[in-house]
């Protein structure tokens, strides 16, 4: 059988001046599963999603390795093209643009246009909100809607991996429930998700896995299931303690 696509980092570490947002971090995923990136706000999840789209600079020693291509020395739009889509906290979204618009241009990537109807076919399906607005003004629609269209533009780019930074941000908890369960499908399509996301509740339902990140370090890790269980994840990310772990 062969081993899914996989996504490595190693030695991965960020500077910003004299902060040091990460240092050393190594994680693993695989495509068709999701992979939680958990910590506090500071801890430098955010900074570790920009590294690896290449939105911001890497130290020397740093290698990323999509497929066994490796990425840490392409730029933004090469990293794209081998297989890495980010869906940046905020949406990023082209607001003066259309739905359908927004989603053609997540198709501009050489590795999209192949296949790009069926794509979009298959994208309209997951999101049956943006078939139905498909001519409408990107920023005139809900945030749920907006970003219900950053993820759908993420895949019209054919991605092995999508990064999602803070998807639910300023959702209502419908909304992000709702949101969720199609990132669920997404994987189960084939297509890897490493998660970085505040609701933490929510990310471990349907992770499979998750990694703890404290001061810039990756401090632990494991199974999803096994995460929600513990009771110092209980307390430290699900504000529960020992007693209430049943409602997990």
């Amino acid at each position: 059988m062969t081993e899914p696509t996989a996504l490595s980092v190693r030695s991965l570490s960020v500077a910003y001046g004299r902060h040091q947002a990460l240092r050393d971090i190594a994680i693993d995923a695989h495509r068709g599963e999701i992979v939680a990136v958990l910590g506090s706000n500071g801890a430098g999840k955010s900074s570790l999603l920009k590294a690896l789209a290449g939105l911001v600079a890497t130290a020397p020693g740093t290698r990323v390795t999509l497929g066994g291509t490796e990425l840490s020395a392409l730029r933004p739009h090469e990293i794209v093209e081998a297989g890495l889509a980010l869906v940046p906290e905020g949406r990023g979204l082209f607001g003066d643009l259309t739905v359908a618009e927004n989603l053609e241009l997540g198709a501009f990537a050489r590795r999209a246009r192949t296949g790009e109807a069926d794509r979009l076919a298959r994208v309209l399906a997951m999101f049956p909100r943006l078939a139905e607005r498909r001519s409408q003004i990107a920023r005139t629609m809900s945030g749920g809607e907006q970003q219900m269209l950053a993820i759908g533009r993420a895949l019209m780019s054919s991605p092995d991996f999508v990064l999602l930074d803070e998807p639910s941000l300023g959702l209502a908890p419908v909304v992000t429930q709702q949101l969720f369960a199609t990132l669920r499908r997404v994987a189960d399509e084939g297509i890897g998700i490493l998660l970085v996301e505040q609701n933490t509740r929510a990310s471990l339902k349907i992770a499979d896995r998750g990694y703890l990140v404290e001061n810039g370090r990756v401090v632990g890790g494991g199974k999803a299931a096994d995460l929600r269980a513990d009771p110092a994840v209980q307390r430290a990310y699900l504000g529960l303690n020992t007693a209430n772990q049943n409602e997990v």
